[in-house]
Parts: C-alpha cells; structure tokens; sequence
C-alpha cells in the first residue's frame, strides 16, 4: 500500500512543505505555463500543466532507476542533458520572437493557435530536459526514506511530489485566466507579451546552460 511507503507523519508533513516550495518557486515549467495560458487561454494552460507534469514523473522514475546517481557522478551525462534542455528552451524563445514578429508585419494574417498536442509536447521536454529535477530527486528524496524498499519508496515519494507540483501549476493557470481579461486588451499588447515571453525563455536556456548542478 502507498501508506506503507511514505514516512511517518511528521516526516512526510515535512516533505510536503519541502516539495510546495520548490513547487512554487517560478522556474522553467512555470513560465512555460504562464505563457501559454496568457496567450493562448485556460485549455491551453492546462495541456501545458499535463505535459510538464508527464515530465516530472519520468524525471522522478529516472532518479528512481539511477539516473539522478549517474548524472551526479558524471559531468559528461549532466552536461548532455543540461544543454540540450537548455538549447530546446532557446529554440522556444526564438519560435516565439520569429512569431511576434510576423504577427507585427502590416497586413500579415493572424496566426492560428498552437495546437494543444504541441503544447503538451513542450511542456513535457521542457520539464523533462531540466536535469536539476532528476538531482533534486536524488539528493532530497533519501532524506525521507527507509533502508527497506528504496526503489519503491522513492517511486512513492516521487509521485507526491509531482501530484503537488500539478497542483499549484493548476493554480499559476486558473490564476493567469482570471486576471487576463483585466489586463486590458491583450490583442494589442500580445505581441510585446509574447516578445516578452520569448526573450524570458532565452534568458532561461542561458541561464540553465551557464548554471552549475542543483529547481524544478
């Protein structure tokens, strides 16, 4: 039973809180979310929110099966994957400039929205390219473990994390939604939002490319 593996109350009272943190702390995943939600509207925000949280969970797997270990004692694994996420995030970027950009031409035609399945997609290489979420699972999920069942108990643990990670990006979605029409008219501003947007996810890529190991 699940009850079987999670640690005593205290404790797992403790990794909860652990995990809300973290979960809130804007990092990839989350600005991927708002973006899409702000320019494209509450489904979309919430193919995005399925997509990273598919991500989350084979990171939580790898780390279970090892990966996070292998990434921890060889740089060359960390640095294969840190830059191809990071690439991946700059090619987002750029795609959202190069979009912006064609929307701004005179008499250029709207462009249709992004497909829901595509933006699932992103959200789930976005978060599944973020090898800093495979180490925080391998360095925070022993400290809430027993010696029995390790593999078990970190699938468990795993999975709890990620169920709350859902859960407050389901709130940066239903939040975004309901300020979006406050926010003016937004058919005027989505260009400089989306620009914004784009350039956020290149200072991202860098930022994820320049960085040291261990943010979700």
């Amino acid at each position: 039973m699940l009850a079987d593996l999670l640690p005593p109350l205290p404790l797992l009272l403790a990794f909860v809180t652990a995990s809300l943190i973290l979960a809130l702390t804007p990092g990839p995943a989350v600005v991927y979310i708002l973006a899409r939600t702000l320019s494209q509207g509450r489904g979309s925000g919430l193919a995005s929110v399925a997509g990273v949280a598919l991500g989350n969970l084979g990171n939580a797997v790898g780390a279970a099966l090892g990966l996070a270990a292998l990434f921890a004692v060889s740089s060359a694994a960390f640095t294969v994957v840190k830059w191809a996420g990071a690439i991946y995030l700059i090619v987002i970027g750029v795609r959202m400039l190069r979009a912006a950009g064609t929307a701004a031409a005179p008499g250029a035609p709207q462009l249709a929205p992004m497909q829901r399945s595509r933006i699932f997609r992103d959200g789930f290489v976005v978060a599944l390219l973020n090898p800093k979420t495979a180490l925080f699972f391998a360095a925070f999920l022993p400290q809430f473990m027993s010696g029995n069942a390790p593999l078990a108990q970190s699938l468990a643990l795993g999975s709890v994390f990620v169920a709350l990670a859902a859960c407050t990006d389901l709130a940066y979605v239903l939040t975004a939604s309901l300020l979006a029409p406050r926010l003016g008219n937004l058919g005027a501003h989505a260009r400089w939002g989306q620009r914004a947007a784009g350039v956020s996810f290149i200072g991202l890529g860098l930022l994820t490319a320049l960085s040291g190991k261990p943010a979700r």
